[in-house]
C-alpha cells in the first residue's frame, strides 16, 4: 500500500494563469472567504468585520492599465489568486489569497514565488511592495521569512476604502518591500 502524504503537491499544477473579467466574482468570494472566512491562517475576523473586498474594487482593480489579476483553479475551485500592478520602478501585489482548504501546504510561497518572477520579467520592476494589517505579525513574519522587509511606512487602516470595520482600536497598515532586481 501506498501512502501518500496530505501535503505533496504537484506544483506543476499551480501556475498562474492570467484572469479575465469572467474570473472577478470568483476572485471576490476567495479573498472574502480567505480574509474574513472561518478558516485557515489568514483570516482577520477577529479584528476586522466586513468584507475584505467587494466586486467593484476587483473589476477596477482588474481595469487598470499595467496591472492583472492570476488566478490558479484546481478542477473547477479557486485555488489561489494574486494581483500586480506596476507602479513607477516597482510592482504591487495585493488581493493575494490561498483557499483554507490548500493553505499550509507550500502553495502560497509557490504563488508568491511566480508572482515575484513575473513581476520582475515582465514588469520590468526593481522591487515589490505590499501593505498588511500591522497587527497581523504571523502574516508579517511569513513576508519577512520571503525577503520582505518592514519599510516603517504605516497608516491608519483605510476605512474610507470600504474593506471592513476594525474590533479593535487603533488598527493600522504596514508597507512591506522586497527588491527582486537578483531574481532569475
Amino acid at each position: 500500500m501506498v501512502t501518500i502524504r496530505q501535503n505533496a503537491f504537484d506544483f506543476s499544477r499551480f501556475t498562474l494563469k492570467n484572469a479575465t473579467p469572467d474570473h472577478c466574482d470568483d476572485i471576490c468570494k476567495l479573498v472574502n472567504m480567505t480574509y474574513r472566512g472561518k478558516s485557515g491562517w489568514t483570516r482577520e475576523t477577529d479584528i476586522i468585520s466586513g468584507n475584505r473586498t467587494h466586486i467593484g474594487e476587483i473589476t477596477a482593480a482588474m481595469s487598470r492599465p499595467n496591472a492583472q489579476f492570476f488566478v490558479v483553479y484546481r478542477e473547477r475551485l479557486l485555488a489561489a489568486c494574486i494581483y500586480l500592478a506596476k507602479e513607477q520602478q516597482h510592482a504591487y501585489i495585493g488581493f493575494f489569497s490561498v483557499h483554507p482548504n490548500f493553505q499550509g501546504r507550500g502553495i502560497g510561497k509557490h504563488v508568491l514565488q511566480q508572482a515575484e518572477i513575473i513581476a520582475k520579467q515582465q514588469l520590468q520592476a526593481r522591487k515589490i511592495v505590499m501593505f498588511v494589517v500591522s497587527q497581523r505579525h504571523e502574516l508579517i513574519a511569513f513576508y519577512q521569512r520571503r525577503g520582505y522587509q518592514r519599510t516603517d511606512r504605516i497608516e491608519e487602516y483605510p476605512l474610507h476604502r470600504g474593506i471592513g470595520t476594525p474590533r479593535v482600536h487603533g488598527l493600522t497598515i504596514e508597507y512591506l518591500e522586497k527588491y527582486i532586481e537578483k531574481l532569475v
